[in-house]
């Protein structure tokens, strides 16, 4: 069959660091590589980019369409997108998945999309490809949510975790047109790779651990290794959580110096306590790379803050973990969370934090209840009505303890504190010195972008107008606003 994968356009990157990152659609081409170990055709566009969904459909001729949508504020995209193809080509079968729509399928029961993936698609997508062809019923593939002609209906869930080898490694030719555009921080072109899938932990703000029960899988040495050796020399480490097994990522860094792996950068992610606690780790891998950055997810600056989103950990590990990341020249970096339910003192603690420990590298990304977690759950009704594309982490979901106003100076004012301010310590000129001359184009506009994060009366406004669009939407029908 003819199988085309879409990866849409996000269209809300006013706030955030988007710009600072454009990662290859990994499991795409995870699913890429599955397809066509079954001998189908695949073809993928990634239109952050841009390019003409109606040329490639009308290239490709799909008999598939899968549409990915990683992030809650990519919903309405996704329909968007197969709306777009329904009206090119009804006869398509369109299937919505990804991340994000796994862990909240309900928010795609649109008429345009056929079935949502809801568990890995690997697995899921090669079995439908295969039921479509052979015209079987599609109920006897496991992992589905299906729209009919009686409505919506879910298939078996999948019973068990399959492992991560069962495919071969990822189909990276399918995005080679689009490599140049993929960037992690200061690196482009940068690749992406994952060495374990899932998270034992149970924050109540992240959806990973209720999507996969908790378990942790990983892929084997050589897969790893082979991966690596394939990919170029900026490399964005997209585990949920690395390090995890200390005795498997020792041996694995064994294994890469075995084979003379050396990159240039390597971003990674994992937790504070996971480092304090296991800092050979950080040693055995520091020579893989020129420069090594570790991303903490940080989240707080008190212990009472860290129990709000149930992160089992304390600050003394956060001050511990950076310590010894330092102590081995890795660049630390992270992201804190912002309560809407602050008082102005805990911004205030929030910025001595940062200033003592140096974490000016960090992020701040408002406290959000992403769908398909507890904290969604427990918040569904205030939540109710908003719009998805306020769930990228930087919009108000519900009024703040100290009022809009108060609350987008004090968070502007955080900002203002990191080190992408480039009206603050660290100048314009200073990130030039950090890039070839050819990126400097590139980081000179990321930067200005971003120079939007410090203005509060920005957040303010669009905070204002989408609730007056929300209160308009609520008149009835031929009122007259007045």
């Amino acid at each position: 069959m003819r199988v085309l994968l879409v990866r849409p356009d996000p269209g809300n990157e006013r706030f955030g660091l988007g710009p600072f990152f454009r990662a290859e659609p990994l499991g795409m081409e995870y699913i890429g590589a599955a397809l066509r170990q079954q001998g189908h055709e695949v073809s993928l566009v990634d239109l952050r980019f841009g390019g003409s969904l109606f040329r490639w459909m009308r290239r490709v001729r799909p008999q598939l369409v899968g549409v990915a949508g990683m992030h809650a504020l990519e919903y309405d995209m996704v329909v968007d997108v197969a709306r777009q193809v329904k009206r090119l080509s009804p006869e398509t079968f369109v299937l919505a998945g990804g991340h994000a729509t796994a862990a909240y399928p309900s928010a795609l029961r649109a008429d345009a999309i056929d079935a949502v993936c809801v568990d890995d698609g690997e697995e899921i997508v090669p079995a439908l490809v295969a039921a479509l062809e052979r015209g079987t019923p599609l109920a006897e593939v496991p992992g589905l949510l299906l729209h009919g002609e009686e409505g919506w209906t879910e298939s078996a869930p999948v019973t068990a975790r399959t492992g991560l080898d069962a495919v071969p490694l990822p189909a990276r030719d399918l995005v080679a047109k689009f490599r140049s555009g993929y960037q992690c921080l200061l690196f482009k072109p940068a690749w992406t790779i994952e060495t374990a899938r899932g998270c034992p932990y149970r924050c109540n703000f992240c959806s990973v651990w209720q999507l996969y029960g908790r378990s942790f899988r990983e892929r084997s040495i050589g897969a790893v290794v082979e991966d690596f050796v394939q990919t170029g020399p900026h490399v964005f480490i997209v585990d949920d959580l690395f390090w995890n097994h200390p005795a498997r990522s020792l041996e694995l860094a064994a294994a890469l110096k075995k084979r003379g792996v050396k990159k240039r950068w390597i971003l990674a992610q994992s937790r504070t306590d996971v480092v304090a606690r296991n800092p050979e780790l950080l040693e055995a891998w520091r020579p893989l790379a020129q420069d090594f950055d570790v991303f903490f997810g940080l989240e707080a600056a008190t212990n009472k803050a860290l129990d709000r989103v149930t992160k089992d950990l304390s600050v003394t590990e956060t001050i511990r973990a950076a310590e010894i990341a330092r102590s081995m020249k890795y660049g630390v970096t992270g992201n804190f969370l912002v309560d809407p339910d602050w008082g102005e003192q805990d911004f205030r603690d929030l910025w001595d934090f940062v200033a003592e420990h140096g974490f000016q590298r960090a992020g701040y990304t408002i406290l959000t209840p992403l769908p398909g977690t507890e904290l969604f759950d427990q918040l569904a009704p205030v939540l109710e009505g908003q719009p998805w594309f306020k769930y990228d982490m930087h919009h108000l979901l519900w009024e703040p303890k100290v009022g809009a106003a108060r609350f987008f100076e004090l968070y502007a004012e955080t900002w203002k504190r990191s080190v992408l301010n480039i009206g603050g310590d660290k100048s314009i000129f200073a990130w030039m010195k950090q890039v070839t001359p050819s990126h400097i184009p590139y980081i000179t506009r990321v930067l200005f972008r971003t120079q939007r994060m410090m203005k509060a009366g920005a957040y303010l406004r669009e905070h204002r107008a989408s609730i007056r669009a929300k209160e308009i939407q609520k008149l009835p029908q031929g009122a007259v606003e007045v």
